[in-house]
């Protein structure tokens, strides 16, 4: 493998298909932390999680470059999946609350990972990566991923509806979710006030998107004391990488 590990089939060889393959990056960007592994063809890490702070401020060169140098110690691979805090459409950023929209916006960075890896990639919003992580594929389900900020991604039937920013959305006064429930309001409020806020997110989006599921990841997810309905759940942060796999299922 090359040092910007680059794999040494080609994508849809017959090489890229043998034991286990094709073999998939996948990048989990986070507003604080950046991890990766590579995936085979079923979606299971062959290699332990990297992780990494997140670069402050952290515009794309410097992401990019942080990305090469934590992919250096994993193994060969053929294809690239990547969740992205923020809005992303057509594998081009639109929005990222905590990295810096003004830098961001309009960035290609779908085509930038294929540039420097030389491999096809396909970027997806990080909240909705994760969620394809869990769902079941069966009626309408959703993902809460609480961290940084507060990530938001819809499912109907195991397909990725088209992406709102609901996290930059008031759901407090002039809170958004983001404010109410990310990172630094854990950090201000404290755990109590926190678990609150987090039940009350709850009860309005099961108001508003009236799903059948909700999942609830992210590093902050660990904090949420006490019962939850019985159709919400807390869900592995892993699934922020293992989701990656699902952007290859269908043809592009």
């Amino acid at each position: 493998m090359s040092p910007a590990g680059k794999a040494e089939a080609e994508p849809g060889s017959a090489g890229s298909r043998s034991a286990g393959g094709p073999f998939t990056l996948a990048i989990d960007i986070g507003g604080t932390g950046l991890k990766a592994s590579v995936l085979d063809h079923r979606g299971e890490m062959v290699a332990p999680r990297r992780h990494v702070p997140t670069p402050q401020p952290c515009p794309p060169p410097v992401l990019l470059a942080s990305v090469a140098d934590m992919v250096r110690t994993l193994p060969a691979f053929h294809r690239i999946s990547a969740g992205f805090p923020g809005a992303v459409r057509g594998g081009r950023v639109l929005t990222a609350p905590n990295l810096g929209t003004e830098a961001w916006a309009g960035f290609p960075l779908e085509a930038e990972l294929a540039k420097r890896f030389d491999r096809p990639a396909r970027v997806l919003n990080d909240a909705e990566v994760q969620g394809l992580g869990v769902i079941s594929g069966a009626g309408m389900e959703m993902i809460l991923t609480l961290g940084t900020g507060a990530g938001i991604g819809i499912f109907f039937n195991g397909k990725v509806s088209p992406h709102i920013e609901l996290s930059q959305h008031p759901v407090h006064k002039k809170l958004t979710y983001d404010m109410f429930l990310g990172k630094e309001a854990f950090e201000a409020v404290g755990v109590k006030r926190w678990n609150k806020r987090v039940r009350v997110a709850i009860e309005i989006l099961a108001r508003v998107v009236l799903f059948d599921r909700l999942y609830i990841g992210g590093g902050n997810a660990v904090h949420i004391k006490g019962d939850l309905p019985a159709n919400v759940s807390i869900v592995a942060n892993e699934a922020g990488i293992t989701g990656g796999i699902a952007l290859w299922r269908d043809p592009a």
